[in-house]
């Protein structure tokens, strides 16, 4: 089989790493002194480099641009030993609170695993390891004299941290109120438990060469999908937590900020009352959000002298014999504002300025009944039928309703 071909399975996992980094990286040039920040990015680049570095083709560059055999399994181990010291260390910026304790605890952490990557590179150097093995070098140098040592240290190593987070993460995960968070650690533990089946498979394959039997099936062909699947789970497990919140909040104030639309199509021919920043159209939905919101308010500070409060009780009281109260309420709004950009685009007296002081039959102000409720009433422009309808009725009922 082609090299090349079997880059397709860890395309997957190396993608959504990818996607993460390039979500993380203005976070990152925003905020590059938080240590968090810092700590999340270095995560999702050494679980992508990981992934870049195990491929077989990947594993073939390597050795073959460097002209020593196997140089590539030092390489990628020690990325995947620093990936697991990150893991253990960010669960526990998640769980604890900053202490000079838990500074003490990541600290060891990172000492211990630097210690490891050492002994990786020591024991590479001090083995005689000839051929390049891309497919089983774990288990056919199981018996060679230091890359032995070599193979148990990294699997060691990573059996170890898969069991330590995933304690850690048990006795966490029932004081844990955030459903973002706890959807990431339920990631995390079915992907720490992936990593422990793929561990057990590896040692397997190894001591069954060391008793001089060939189960090598179980480190070539069992264990890969498993080191796939716990990589996957874990990376979604470090970006749910963060990402999802995030996507959340895009997606409600994307919403919110289509739901205005109608309400501001009707109340954008008025004039600003000042100089207004430019958000572009590219800029973040929630900057584009507070825009509109604002556009929006400043609008009905120049329609005020326009709204009839008399309309709107006749509108509602209309609106209410066939809808709940807070649609009934949009409708009513919905009339006013209509009734009023009309006045506004064509007054009574040409001579008069639109914009000129408000009379004292019409203050200038709106009242709760507008400014509470621009959702309903931005959904209710879109019920054309029924607000010309209640328009309608209001309006008739003003006819016939005697004045004092």
């Amino acid at each position: 089989m082609d090299l090349t071909d079997l880059r397709i399975p860890y395309l997957l996992p190396t993608a959504l790493l990818m996607v993460a980094l390039i979500f993380k990286a203005p976070t990152l040039a925003r905020a590059w002194r938080d240590p968090d920040v810092r700590a999340t990015t270095l995560l999702l680049g050494l679980a992508t480099a990981v992934f870049v570095s195990v491929t077989p083709v990947s594993i073939h560059t390597i050795n073959t641009m460097t002209g020593i055999p196997n140089i590539a399994a030092p390489w990628g181990y020690s990325l995947l030993t620093a990936f697991c010291a990150t893991c253990l260390t960010m669960i526990m910026r998640w769980r604890d609170e900053p202490s000079n304790l838990r500074r003490r605890r990541m600290h060891r952490v990172y000492l211990i695993y630097s210690g490891i990557v050492l002994a990786l590179w020591i024991t590479f150097l001090l083995a005689d390891v000839p051929e390049e093995r891309i497919y089983d070098l774990d288990t056919y140098y199981a018996g060679t004299p230091w890359i032995r040592e070599h193979i148990l240290l990294y699997l060691i190593a990573h059996m170890a941290s898969a069991l330590v987070a995933a304690s850690m993460l048990w006795r966490w995960l029932s004081e844990v109120e955030s459903r973002w968070l706890k959807t990431g650690l339920v990631f995390l533990q079915m992907g720490y438990a992936f990593g422990l089946v793929f561990d057990v498979a590896k040692l397997t394959a190894v001591a069954a060469r060391w008793a001089d039997a060939d189960w090598d099936f179980l480190s070539t062909r069992v264990a890969p999908p498993f080191a796939l699947l716990d990589a996957i789970l874990v990376a979604i497990g470090f970006i749910v937590p963060q990402a999802g919140p995030y996507l959340q909040d895009r997606i409600r104030d994307g919403a919110h900020h289509r739901r205005l639309r109608p309400l501001w199509h009707t109340l954008r021919m008025l004039a600003p009352a000042a100089a207004q920043a430019r958000v572009g159209r590219w800029a973040p939905i929630d900057l584009r959000l507070l825009q509109r919101q604002q556009r929006i308010h400043d609008a009905l500070l120049r329609l005020a002298p326009h709204l009839d409060y008399h309309l709107y009780a006749r509108a509602y009281v209309a609106a209410s014999a066939r809808h709940d109260g807070e649609t009934a309420r949009g409708i009513a709004g919905a009339v006013t504002i209509q009734v009023a950009a009309a006045a506004y685009r064509q007054p009574a007296d040409a001579d008069t300025d639109a914009d000129a002081e408000p009379t004292a039959n019409r203050p200038a102000l709106i009242k709760t009944e507008i400014t509470d409720h621009i959702d309903a009433i931005s959904r209710a422009m879109r019920r054309t039928r029924a607000t010309e309808n209640i328009r309608l009725q209001a309006t008739i009922a003003e006819s016939v309703t005697p004045h004092a």
